[in-house]
């Protein structure tokens, strides 16, 4: 992205904080904001959605929202010392607490990006799909067969 292919980057110009896997503690609430408190452990979702537009509310595909914001690319990352999070009863979640914030942080993509692939594009719940084929069992490839283990 530094290098130039990619517009956000163009649009919101340089110096800019990346990171785009996000979890933390909230230590301060926005107004209407109901789900969280000061102290809550949370992590973020790589796409931050709206719920309105036609691909969340009606198509119920959030992870290709047409209003997102994502951490590290339309707004600041997570390398920055706090964050402003739009829309946090929708995109936020509570961190148990046995799940570390470094854990916690890399489920926000490698699982909205698993659940996009598996469940948006290989419908598994909706065709009946019922094999999975994943080539390549990185971090993304075995967070694939967990979400085709808990929908199939």
């Amino acid at each position: 992205g530094w290098k130039g292919h990619d517009d956000d980057i163009h649009n919101h110009g340089l110096p800019f904080v990346p990171g785009h896997e996000v979890s933390g503690i909230v230590v301060e609430v926005g107004k209407g904001t109901k789900n969280f408190k000061i102290g809550d452990r949370v992590a973020i979702p790589f796409i931050l959605s709206c719920g309105s537009c036609h691909e969340c509310f009606v198509q119920k595909r959030p992870t290709v929202c047409e209003k997102q914001e994502q951490p590290g690319f339309t707004m600041l990352g997570s390398f920055a010392e706090y964050l402003a999070l739009p829309r946090a009863d929708r995109n936020l979640r509570v961190i148990p607490p046995n799940v570390s914030f470094v854990e916690a942080a890399a489920l926000g993509c490698r699982f909205t990006t698993a659940y996009r692939a598996v469940v948006q594009q290989g419908r598994i719940q909706e065709d009946g799909v019922s094999v999975v084929a994943v080539f390549g069992c990185g971090g993304l490839g075995l967070s694939c067969i967990m979400m085709a283990k808990c929908y199939g």
